[in-house]
């Protein structure tokens, strides 16, 4: 590990200005990627600001029947807040399809969608990553590619982005609340995370000395129709190969008035499947329709070859997890 400097400031602001002054300082919340990364050596600050103890740690209700939550709350908090079970239950249920018990009792709300992709190549500083080193290579492409991508990527990268939360908020229309040099913002959850493009080194939109305040969950009734479904490998402790978010509005008559869905382990980013909710509306939504949204939303997908024969399984894993959520969502599977 490179040694850094370590500091604890007394506001955000001063955080903020800590690390806006000093190039490749970080932010330090629970820590669960950024220990990790800093032991690997892929992480090489010379300054660390610790945050944990600045921002919020309460769960507020707004004035429009949304929450508040504070970039300190941890996921397991958050995740048996009642109020959240019962209006958001696909955020609940996300955030226990994570990690372990141990590290959601650590992990920050603020730092959660921030982790930083877990691409073997990513976190092996021997290999040439894009994303850790500009210029230097994907080692993905053509390579270990089960984990990896195949909406949105580019030639740069084919990562993936691993938070199983930030694919719950971008289908719940959360509101992030960030902090910078020039004041405080919001930002549409959907629009946080990046895809890699020709810059694979930013993840998100947030500018460096950007901290996270606090996610905010809009009034959304449909939500309390939401579930998240998880595909991977084992049961426990581990990323998803594929996962979704829904919430439906039904209809007296079992058609779909509106929807929200979002994919996980398919792209760079969180990915709103805003074509399988177009196709969605109007319908009842049975294993047909699924398969049309599925369809439609995957119509641009690109799946990787690789040695440990690629990843052209999502594609139908998308369909039948889709469809599954579905069931799920009325009624139809337990």
């Amino acid at each position: 590990m490179r040694p850094f400097a370590f500091a604890r400031p007394g506001s955000v602001a001063e955080a903020v200005r800590e690390v806006a002054a000093e190039p490749t300082a970080v932010f330090l919340g629970g820590g669960t990627n950024l220990v990790d990364h800093l032991k690997l050596g892929v992480a090489r600050p010379d300054l660390v600001v610790d945050v944990r103890t600045l921002t919020s740690r309460a769960v507020t209700d707004t004035d429009d029947g949304g929450l508040l939550v504070g970039a300190a709350v941890t996921n397991s908090e958050l995740a048996a807040d009642r109020r959240v079970c019962e209006r958001w239950p696909a955020l609940a249920q996300s955030l226990l399809a994570g990690a372990t018990g141990q590290l959601r009792n650590l992990a920050t709300v603020g730092g959660n969608p921030l982790q930083r992709t877990r691409c073997v190549y990513f976190q092996d500083v021997t290999t040439p990553c894009n994303k850790r080193e500009p210029g230097s290579g994907c080692s993905a492409i053509g390579g270990y590619t089960r984990y990896h991508a195949v909406l949105g990527a580019s030639e740069q990268c084919i990562a993936i982005h691993p938070s199983d939360m930030a694919v719950a908020l971008t289908a719940l229309d959360a509101v992030v609340h960030a902090e910078g040099p020039d004041g405080g913002r919001t930002i549409p959850f959907g629009e946080l995370h990046r895809l890699p493009g020709d810059d694979p080194t930013r993840d998100t939109v947030l500018e460096h000395g950007e901290l996270i305040t606090a996610i905010e969950l809009p009034a959304l009734p449909m939500a309390r129709r939401s579930t998240y479904r998880k595909v991977r490998d084992r049961a426990s402790y581990a990323f998803a190969l594929v996962s979704v978010a829904a919430a439906l509005d039904l209809a007296d008559d079992g058609t779909v008035r509106d929807a929200r869905i979002a994919l996980g382990g398919v792209a760079h980013r969180p990915w709103r499947a805003t074509r399988a909710e177009e196709v969605l509306r109007g319908q009842r939504p049975t294993d047909d329709v699924a398969r049309a949204a599925a369809e439609a939303e995957l119509a641009d997908a690109s799946p990787q070859p690789g040695i440990d024969g690629g990843n052209a399984f999502k594609v139908p894993l998308v369909t039948r997890t889709l469809a599954a959520t579905l069931r799920i969502l009325t009624g139809r599977e337990g």
